[in-house]
């Protein structure tokens, strides 16, 4: 712990996006500090799942590949899929994504946020220049010429050139700022749990869409597939609360059985689906990152990837600064970050939303035309193709760490 409490940068919010950053930055002569609410938990339970996992991109892989601690998720527990099957609840049309018709090893990973949480933490560990601190909750923040005073739930003022906001959806950095944003509630609850199917997954991400919303079937170890079901509010509490039994058959019925028999269950949760746009990145020693910056639909698994990009750009911006002896929260340096990723995420962020609006839809002409649009996409190889390359982010203008570079 820095025992002035001064720091070159402070990062709101220990996640994956925050604790990449912070990886991002060891050695780099800066010295930061990485603000988070939970305690220093980080154990991975063998016989038990993570409610919440991400699909991971090979362009986030090679990110954590550069920092050195993919190593330690794979020794935890990571699942490729190679293949993708998306159908729609008539039953008309279906896309199949397969990784060898595209020439790749496979499309990406499905991987438990605690397991990327915990390779990231231990990252962490024994590096001089990041204090991590654990149980920390933000209570106060002011402005003292160049510099953010913010004051911990513990009493201590960490004065800091630079504030990053990587607190998620609900930041309280950019809530304090009053960083306006455009947004707005989907009235759709994402249902999350795992199960045990008799059919194997065969390495397959499987999704369907219905009336009520897209339900995914994502793959895991041990014959284990990870449950994605966004859906109207209601339903998704219900489903929540039904007993093991009637929520199998439910599952079941609404996947068509492909995967065949529920055979178990997990525990079920359920969080609300939003999404949001902030209008800067970037405010006086402010940059906002991931979640806090820009929230979507899961239905692409498209939001973490984007967090990780920004968390990887934005050490860059950071790094290149001070070898060019600029100062990290001049707003030159800041707008960098901000123009670089505002032209990236946007374009996804809008391509998402507007997927699942057009899938939301049962307007019976908008209805044939969804139908009739997947059957011709996926009769053609070269639209498939660009856009796997476009998700796994070949298409971007990638950071350093995200093309395997070191920074």
């Amino acid at each position: 712990m820095n025992a002035t409490n001064q720091y070159d940068i402070v990062i709101i919010g220990g996640g994956m996006v925050g604790a990449t950053l912070a990886c991002a930055l060891r050695h780099s002569g800066l010295q930061c500090a990485l603000v988070e609410f939970a305690g220093n938990d980080t154990n991975t339970t063998e016989s038990q799942f993570d409610l919440r996992v991400s699909a991971i991109t090979r362009a986030s892989q090679r990110i954590f590949e550069s920092l050195h601690v993919w190593q330690s998720m794979v020794a935890q527990r990571v699942s490729p899929f190679r293949e993708m099957h998306v159908w729609e609840n008539t039953g008309r049309a279906e896309l199949h994504l397969d990784s060898a018709e595209l020439g790749e090893p496979l499309l990406g990973h499905i991987i438990e946020n605690r397991v990327i949480t915990a390779a990231l933490m231990a990252g962490l560990q024994g590096v001089d220049n990041i204090a991590v601190l654990h149980g920390q909750r933000c209570q106060r923040l002011q402005r003292h010429d160049e510099n953010w005073h913010v004051q911990l739930s513990d009493g201590r003022v960490l004065q800091t050139r630079l504030l990053v906001g990587a607190d998620g959806s609900r930041s309280w950095l950019r809530e304090q700022l009053q960083i306006r944003v455009r947004g707005w509630d989907y009235d759709h609850t994402a249902l999350v749990t795992y199960v045990k199917t008799a059919l194997p997954h065969q390495a397959t991400a499987w999704q369907r869409f219905l009336p009520t919303g897209p339900l995914a079937f994502l793959p895991l170890t041990d014959g284990y597939s990870s449950i994605v079901w966004s859906t109207r509010d209601a339903l998704a509490r219900t489903l929540r609360d039904m007993d093991s039994a009637q929520f199998a058959q439910e599952l079941q019925q609404a996947s068509e059985s492909r995967l065949g028999a529920i055979e178990s269950i997990g525990p079920r949760a359920v969080y609300p689906l939003r999404f949001l746009h902030t209008e800067h990145y970037i405010a006086d020693g402010v940059a906002l990152v991931g979640d806090a910056a820009h929230t979507m639909h899961p239905l692409a698994g498209q939001g973490v990837n984007l967090g990780l990009t920004d968390a990887a750009a934005l050490a860059e911006v950071l790094l290149d600064a001070t070898q060019r002896r600029q100062s990290i929260s001049a707003q030159p340096v800041l707008r960098r970050y901000e123009r670089w990723r505002r032209a990236d995420n946007l374009p996804m962020l809008v391509a998402v939303d507007n997927f699942q609006r057009m899938f939301a839809t049962e307007q019976p002409v908008l209805a044939w035309l969804r139908s009739a649009g997947m059957g011709m996409l996926n009769k053609l190889p070269p639209v498939k193709r660009f856009i796997i390359d476009y998700a796994m982010g070949k298409r971007l203008d990638l950071p350093k760490l995200a093309r395997g570079e070191a920074l």
